[in-house]
């Protein structure tokens, strides 16, 4: 190649072939492999980097030595023997350069994934539980989250940049996951064994992204949807549709239109200025959503004002400006000056306010909120306050609002008309982290090498509605996670989903409740838990605030299945068995613990019964031991019971006297 000197061309042809000669010249570690880490007691342990062909690597750790030679792909990995918990240790990794590595602990590892409710932080949560935040001093609790990023590519050798492992204080606890933290606080207090959380989970996404091409062996559908994702046409199609590049035309999107400015801060005076003078403004009553209250199907931006008097006691205070729940992205000004903002419906909104900025009298509460999905607004029943330390304003009520933003929403479905359909019956446009293996390449495989205890998962909400193609993708996914671990069956331990949305009072059929029982089934694969959440939910939020309940019983799954807990009541009621007699029929638990109970009211409810025409009716249902009898009058042959079937079984209260809620279930399939 005939190299010449033009400008920035010879500087990026010069760095290109630099930097491949000469990428591995010094021994480097995975971010996983770093100062902090958790390693995993009692099993060998795989330490693994990058350094020059035929280079050497030596390791010293914890008294243990071990050695490779780099191969030709300048990658090296060597073995240590399994050792026991302990530490802080330090770690010397030695070639052409010398890697020390500081504060490791030997424990137990948890490989922690899923979707929004296992994101969802402690900063979420930090109101309701206070004092666990204030005393989350766990130097040996540590978590690694990490970042989101998706490829169809399966070569990523690495987790997407700007991991690290940090270790549980009062402050660095708000970036935790609730659900794991108070999983992983509850087995560090039983056992006193230093916990490593590894975050691998995402808002929203589906199962289908967490499982890898070899896990869909034998899935026509989705083997033939994967080999479309590699295929480097359809890839350069999506890219051009997503950066709006290309000619129309077979493969091209052309060009999408853009929306106009925002009128709320593109005009001679920001809607949010205390000496902007309103027009045109409309009434809102605050909570509720905008597709309700005058603007239909709209997604963009709407602006919302108040003006609100503050008495003299709090003019002049440090206060706080509480708006919980908004779909879905929010900037909230008081009095001009902007004093948070939050990108997502999920974040819990606690916004500070110095002292210098409340006045006495009339003050100024301006929100702009952004909404992609045409039903933005204020969820309703939470918490939108304005508050100093002793005293406090009720925001609820009569605000004034106006549109500000139309968004253009112009993704095609498909290729144009006449252009070729990609394979597997899938849209030209898709993204990585919505389809199967997207995730997985990225944010599970590069982990893979390291040692774990077991695994959290706790995802659903996005595959109700297709549960059994959950029934069989739940199973595939534990399946495929443990032959990349190879660490044998390892334990797999699921949340069930909670209650959520409207209750209804009669019998109907339930995409939830359905998924439910995919979750409820999955319990036969060995060394599986489902921790059941039919009671922490909320009918408006899909993602509940009470994720201690929820960690907790993950935590006493794992106490019965890889911590050998002798004679625990570690679930409430599963069942297992029905026997008809007559008009009614007697149900047989497992984990009736100390005995089967209700709780709230002495008569159980929720339960539903049918007979072979499958029109189920609401049920009669008494304890008798350890065993649950259901009739109904209107039943005079029955066949199959339900038990909590509906998207939110308000009212469900099967227990067992250890205080865990039975699952939802059906006895026969319909």
């Amino acid at each position: 190649m005939k190299l010449t000197n033009k400008g920035p061309f010879w500087a990026i042809t010069f760095l290109l072939i630099f930097s491949g000669l000469y990428s591995y010249a010094e021994v480097k570690l995975p971010q996983l492999v770093s100062n902090g880490m958790v390693l995993q007691r009692d099993t060998k342990l795989k330490i693994w980097g990058w350094a020059s062909p035929g280079e050497k690597v030596n390791i010293a750790f914890n008294g243990k030595k071990g050695s490779a030679v780099t191969g030709a792909d300048g990658k090296w990995l060597i073995e240590l023997p399994a050792m026991k918990a302990g530490g802080p240790f330090t770690m010397v990794i030695k070639g052409k350069n010398e890697i020390t590595l500081s504060d490791i602990l030997l424990g137990d590892v948890w490989f922690c994934s899923g979707q929004s409710n296992m994101v969802l932080r402690m900063e979420a949560v930090k109101e309701q539980y206070p004092e666990d935040v204030a005393s989350a001093n766990y130097p040996q609790i540590r978590n690694f989250y990490v970042r989101n990023v998706a490829d169809f590519t399966p070569t990523h050798d690495e987790l997407p940049a700007g991991a690290k492992w940090v270790a549980a204080t009062p402050t660095s606890v708000l970036d935790f996951s609730a659900a794991s933290y108070y999983f992983a606080r509850h087995i560090y207090l039983k056992y006193h064994v230093p916990i490593g959380l590894i975050a691998s989970a995402w808002d929203g996404s589906a199962i289908e992204p967490w499982i890898s091409a070899e896990g869909y062996k034998g899935m026509t559908k989705f083997e033939d949807q994967i080999k479309t994702f590699t295929d480097t046409a359809f890839l350069n199609r999506i890219a051009r549709g997503r950066t709006g590049g290309g000619a129309r035309g077979p493969g091209g999107f052309g060009a999408r239109p853009q929306p106009a400015p925002d009128l709320g801060t593109s005009g001679p005076k920001p809607w949010y200025a205390i000496d902007y003078v309103p027009e045109s403004w409309h009434h809102f009553w605050l909570p509720g959503y905008w597709n309700d209250q005058g603007v239909k199907d709209l997604n963009g931006v709407v602006w919302f004002r108040k003006e609100v008097n503050v008495p003299a006691s709090m003019g002049g205070q440090a206060a706080h400006l509480y708006l919980s729940r908004i779909a879905d992205a929010d900037v909230s000004y008081i009095n001009g000056v902007q004093v948070g903002a939050s990108g997502s419906i999920y974040n819990n909104r606690r916004y500070d306010i110095p002292a210098s900025l409340l006045k006495p009298g009339k003050n100024l509460i301006v929100i702009k909120v952004t909404c992609n999905n045409g039903k933005g607004g204020f969820l309703a029943d939470k918490d939108y306050t304005l508050a100093t330390a002793n005293e406090k304003i009720d925001l609820r009520g009569d605000w004034e609002y106006k549109v500000g933003q139309v968004l253009i929403h112009n993704i095609p479905a498909g290729p144009p008309a006449g252009a070729a359909q990609p394979a597997g019956g899938i849209p030209a446009f898709v993204a990585a982290n919505t389809a199967p293996t997207g995730i997985y390449n990225t944010m599970v495989a590069p982990a893979t090498n390291y040692a774990i205890k077991g695994f959290l998962w706790y995802q659903g909400e996005t595959n109700a509605g297709r549960a059994k193609e959950y029934a069989q993708l739940l199973p595939a996914l534990i399946t495929d996670w443990r032959n990349k671990w190879q660490l044998g069956d390892l334990p797999f331990i699921f949340v069930q989903l909670p209650n959520y949305m409207e209750a209804n009072y009669s019998p109907s059929e339930s995409g939830w409740a359905e998924l439910r029982e995919a979750d409820r089934k999955t319990l036969s694969l060995p060394n599986t838990g489902m921790a059941v959440a039919i009671d922490v939910g909320n009918w408006n939020e899909l993602h509940p605030l009470d994720k201690k309940d929820v960690g907790t019983r993950l935590a006493l799954w794992a106490e019965h299945l890889a911590y050998g807990a002798k004679d625990l009541v570690y679930a409430g009621p599963l069942y297992q068995s029905q026997k008809i007699d007559g008009n009614k029929i007697a149900l047989s638990f497992t984990n009736v613990g100390g005995g089967l109970m209700t709780k709230g009211s002495n008569e159980l409810s929720y339960f539903e019964i049918a007979g072979a025409d499958k029109k189920y009716v609401w049920a009669k249902a008494t304890i008798d031991g350890d065993k649950v009898i259901v009739w109904s009058d209107s039943v005079a042959n029955p066949v199959s019971v339900r038990y909590a079937w509906a998207d939110n079984p308000d009212g469900a209260n099967l227990y067992n006297k250890e205080g865990l809620p039975a699952s939802p279930f059906q006895t026969a399939d319909n």
